[in-house]
């Protein structure tokens, strides 16, 4: 579940971030795409260390 997840921030996060650039009408998020990759950062050192 917690793989999931972490998969499904990191694919927003890639489309936040080069979205804009490959899309035109793509909105641009800003600030959101570093909330995402902490988010997944943390999730992935839980999940490391056995909490998750």
């Amino acid at each position: 579940m917690v793989t999931w997840i972490i998969v499904i921030l990191l694919i927003l996060w890639v489309l936040g971030y080069f979205g804009p650039n490959v899309f035109s009408g793509f909105p641009s998020l800003g600030n959101a795409i570093h909330i995402l990759l902490v988010i997944v950062i943390i999730l992935v050192l839980l999940n490391m260390l056995g909490l998750m």
